[in-house]
């Protein structure tokens, strides 16, 4: 990512041009993508191909101003963060499901990040509802954010009440937590961009992948709460957790939404491509 490019990332997501990579640093930039770039998977119902090179995901998020899932916002993120001077580190992670279950292999991308000031941090600004903030990789205690209370622990470890599923845990590897409740297990060995390919294939054609058979367009809002738009269903929760939803009167309704709330231009609302299938 050259100077230019860089420059227009952090124009993206309302930020100045840091002069170290500190912690503080890295927290701000965190916190200003979640407000700025949406989580999203319009681009499986819109028929839109995802690849995953740096170019053409600087391409989508800053060029054509659209958002993505975890292998589009944290690969380009993380390639923003390189350029500035921090050293970031690819992980692959495997999502719980229902009764426990984890996803397949690749079926997120995360960051480790290390900063000038010391430490290393779990970043991710790819996992929907997930921490406001970077959280400390090695601390497996509380860490408490405005997105829940988290814990980085041992894979299959107990962490208040609860242990992790999914059948045997390599050496190594984390579970992430938020409010007592595995969110992904963590892989800690270093990964490249492309190794991620054969799990963005899956997630965006697989008549199972929830990102198939579902819709969402979403993001943290400046309070610290976050708005969801799937389809023509409006959902705005405050920080304190309330939430409102409404259904929208016409796709234009829907379209100046995406436009004025999440700042994504479109032709037409996007409908879910397999809503008619039951398997």
């Amino acid at each position: 990512m050259d100077s230019a490019q860089v420059d227009a990332y952090l124009d993206r997501i309302g930020s100045d041009h840091p002069a170290w990579p500190t912690i503080d640093v890295l927290r701000e930039l965190h916190l200003r993508h979640l407000w700025t770039v949406p989580f999203e998977n319009l681009s499986i119902h819109l028929g839109e191909e995802i690849v995953l090179e740096e170019r053409r995901l600087f391409d989508k998020i800053v060029g054509a101003r659209r958002g993505g899932f975890c292998y589009e916002l944290n690969g380009a993120f993380g390639a923003l963060l390189v350029a500035l001077g921090f050293d970031v580190t690819l992980l692959a992670a495997r999502v719980y499901g229902e009764e426990g279950r984890l996803g397949v292999p690749y079926d997120h991308l995360a960051l480790r990040v290390r900063t000038v000031d010391g430490g290393d941090w779990l970043v991710d600004v790819g996992f929907g509802a997930n921490s406001h903030f970077p959280l400390a990789f090695g601390e497996r205690g509380e860490q408490r954010d405005p997105g829940g209370a988290f814990r980085v622990i041992e894979a299959g470890a107990d962490a208040a009440g609860v242990r992790g599923g999914g059948g045997s845990a390599e050496s190594g590897d984390l579970d992430v937590l938020r409010d007592g409740t595995a969110q992904y297990r963590l892989e800690t060995r270093p990964r490249v961009l492309g190794d991620f390919v054969g799990g963005a294939w899956w997630n965006t054609t697989s008549p199972v992948s929830h990102f198939v058979r579902s819709l969402v367009c979403s993001r943290v809002t400046e309070d610290g709460g976050r708005i969801t738009l799937s389809g023509r269903r409006l959902s705005v929760t405050d920080p304190g957790g309330r939430k409102e939803v409404s259904d929208l009167a016409s796709d234009e309704e829907a379209l100046e939404v995406y436009r004025e709330r999440f700042g994504i231009v479109l032709d037409q609302v996007p409908t879910v491509r397999q809503a008619d299938r039951n398997d």
